[in-house]
């Protein structure tokens, strides 16, 4: 039998609420280095400080969809247009079905937008991300310069365009 941290728990998905803000920037903050550390200009890491991760999670509550677990919140997307714009799993909760729930989640809600194409942008040296994009029958469809908010004026990020067809 397995441990009852392993065992396989229901994952709800829901719209944000104002008050998943702290909890999606807690989340937001610590995963974000897993993939941006050393892949991103260093004039970017000045605004990715808690205090951006806290205010960023406020503003896009309209934008996201939480992955809920045994009451508490332990992933989001958030979808814009065409484009998955987030997508991060509590590290505590990877390996459990959330990050394929949520994915599951945003392309519907694409498609369901009227879009008939997904993108989303990843740093090239994100080789865990992209291979859970691989997985789940999304392309590299090239390089980009990705506008990432820093301030008055975004911070260029070179990146690659991922795409699925829905």
């Amino acid at each position: 039998m397995e441990p009852a941290a392993f065992q396989q728990q229901e994952i709800t998905l829901r719209a944000a609420i104002a008050g998943d803000a702290p909890a999606i920037a807690r989340i937001w903050h610590a995963g974000w280095p897993d993939g941006h550390l050393g892949n991103v200009p260093d004039a970017l890491l000045a605004f990715r400080d808690a205090s951006s991760f806290s205010r960023r999670a406020a503003e896009r509550i309209p934008d996201t969809t939480v992955a809920v677990v045994s009451g508490e919140v332990v992933g989001f997307t958030m979808v814009v247009a065409d484009e998955l714009e987030q997508i991060y799993v509590a590290a505590s909760h990877r390996g459990r079905g959330v990050a394929d729930a949520l994915m599951t989640d945003a392309e519907r809600r694409i498609r369901a937008a009227g879009h008939d194409r997904a993108w989303l942008a990843v740093v090239p040296g994100n080789a865990r991300a992209r291979r859970f994009y691989e997985r789940r029958c999304w392309t590299d469809d090239g390089p980009i310069e990705y506008p990432a908010e820093a301030g008055s004026e975004p911070v260029q990020v070179r990146a690659r365009c991922y795409v699925r067809m829905l």
